[in-house]
């Protein structure tokens, strides 16, 4: 998921992730039910005015199918999230990427939220607070969160660590 280019020295991914795979279920029933209704139409239409009418609803429906079900399975695909044990880094888009990257030592507080589905499919949204001035960052939908929230815990507070250690110094 994460290009090796972008890692930092010493750096090594503890975590990578995107989005659980119930996000898909809807733009996989648009894409059967137009696949159902494009093979009840060319059949009703068949070749009635030499073929024109069928092919024109059958772009119609490949439009819809790339619009309602490979756009939002290719969003799903590219949108990932990885954990290093130096930063968070949130990566999206298709045709132009972006993404948002939180060291680890700027992170004040990591919280989950889980609705009942989420807890059938073991699935839930993380919720990161920053020393920044930005919002928190949500990241939805993450599979096995508990043990996503376990492994960022553990690393903020390793990278406390040392300023802990040098108050106590102090």
């Amino acid at each position: 998921m994460l290009s090796e280019k972008l890692l930092l020295d010493d750096e090594t991914v503890e975590a990578e992730t995107r989005t659980h795979v119930k996000v898909l279920i809807v733009p996989f029933l648009v894409g059967l039910a137009i696949m159902l209704i494009g093979g009840y139409f060319a059949g009703a239409v068949g070749d009635s005015g030499g073929g024109t009418p069928r092919l024109l609803g059958l772009v119609v429906l490949a439009v819809l199918f790339i619009w309602g079900t490979l756009i939002p399975f290719l969003r799903w695909l590219t949108w990932t999230y990885t954990l290093t044990n130096r930063r968070l880094i949130e990566q999206k888009g298709i045709l132009t990427r972006s993404g948002r990257v939180i060291p680890l030592a700027r992170i004040n507080d990591v919280a989950y939220e889980k609705g009942v589905v989420d807890r059938i499919l073991g699935c839930g949204t993380l919720i990161i607070h920053d020393a920044s001035q930005q919002s928190g960052l949500h990241l939805h939908d993450i599979p096995r969160i508990e043990e996503f929230h376990r492994t960022i815990t553990r690393l903020v507070l390793e990278s406390h660590a040392p300023e802990a250690r040098r108050d106590e110094q102090s």
